[in-house]
């Protein structure tokens, strides 16, 4: 699977963007789709994830801001940033996840997108 994220930007804070990744190859297996993001120095954190028919999950911090929309026809996954804000600066990696089956025991296969930044300043 490949992932090739686009969007992404310079906003002042309240601004909007839409971070948009479309994915190819054998997206047939591909469970999970979503974003993350990393701050230099820091962990990589989940943003918005949405499963292949289940409810999309959410960072606390974007609740009520961002939106995450998957079109499985497309193999695409988007990210709608609402009221960004300065700590909302990042670098924002597509992800997806495949299940893997190796005897008894099954585990994801993890696909990232190349980062796109997000740079959220007055």
């Amino acid at each position: 699977v490949q992932l090739q994220a686009s969007g992404g930007g310079s906003v002042q804070p309240g601004g909007s963007l839409r971070l948009s990744c479309v994915a190819s190859g054998l997206t047939a297996d591909i469970d999970r789709m979503g974003w993350y993001r990393q701050v230099r120095g820091k962990q990589r954190e989940l943003v918005a994830q949405i499963p292949n028919g289940r409810n999309a999950v959410y960072l606390d911090a974007v609740k009520g801001r961002f939106t995450i929309s998957r079109d499985n026809a497309r193999n695409t996954v988007s990210l709608q940033m609402n009221n960004l804000q300065p700590d909302d600066t990042a670098v924002y990696y597509c992800h997806a996840s495949a299940p893997v089956v190796a005897g008894d025991v099954q585990y994801d296969w993890d696909y990232w997108g190349q980062g796109t930044l997000v740079t959220v300043s007055s």
